[in-house]
């Protein structure tokens, strides 16, 4: 086994989970879930069934990634984060065959205690507020933040938010990587990261 789980953590048959990544305590990933490589899922983290989870992710403590939860490559899911899979669940009716698709691509960030509503795709790189509610899909490198979440920025790819003077380019200040602002969409000119 090149992988770790903590002795209070569980791990169902039929699960597949890459080198290097540590399960902390009283986790719990259901079966048919794929589990990248060298990724950290934090305490008390439920994931599956049947979710996919990209390398080098992080999952911190107390978020439950439901089936039909997708997270790409290198995404951040803050403690407590909450992710939904039924638009209108009742407990007296079964609706598991309509779960609504949701997509946390490469390298975004959701901040703590932030909710995902189904059916959206959170952008390459953006940004989630800590406490936000996202009901929208998100862009690539935006920033998104309240309730309903609403776009107020941009971000680089190294996580340092972009300021823009009276131009439409901009260079990061942190890492030197160039953006372009096209309307709310950031394009990227040069990445340095």
């Amino acid at each position: 086994m090149h992988w770790w789980k903590h002795e209070s953590a569980y791990v169902d048959e039929g699960v597949e989970i890459g080198e290097g990544t540590k399960i902390w305590h009283f986790s719990h990933i259901l079966s048919g879930s794929k589990i990248g490589k060298n990724c950290v899922i934090g305490q008390n983290v439920m994931i599956g069934p049947d979710v996919q989870v990209g390398n080098r992710c992080k999952i911190q403590n107390n978020v439950s990634v439901y089936k039909g939860v997708t997270l790409e490559d290198e995404v951040f899911c803050g403690p407590s984060c909450v992710f939904t899979n039924v638009y209108n669940p009742r407990a007296f009716i079964e609706r598991k065959h309509e779960f609504k698709p949701t997509l946390v691509k490469r390298g975004a960030t959701i901040g703590a205690n932030a909710t995902i509503v189904c059916g959206v795709t959170i952008g390459r790189y953006a940004l989630i507020g800590a406490g936000a509610v996202v009901r929208e899909d998100v862009p690539d490198y935006a920033i998104v933040v309240g309730v309903p979440a609403r776009q107020v920025g941009g971000t680089c790819k190294c996580g340092t938010t972009l300021r823009f003077g009276e131009g439409q380019e901009t260079t990061c200040a942190y890492c030197g990587s160039r953006y372009r602002l096209d309307g709310q969409r950031l394009v990227v000119l040069e990445e340095k990261v």
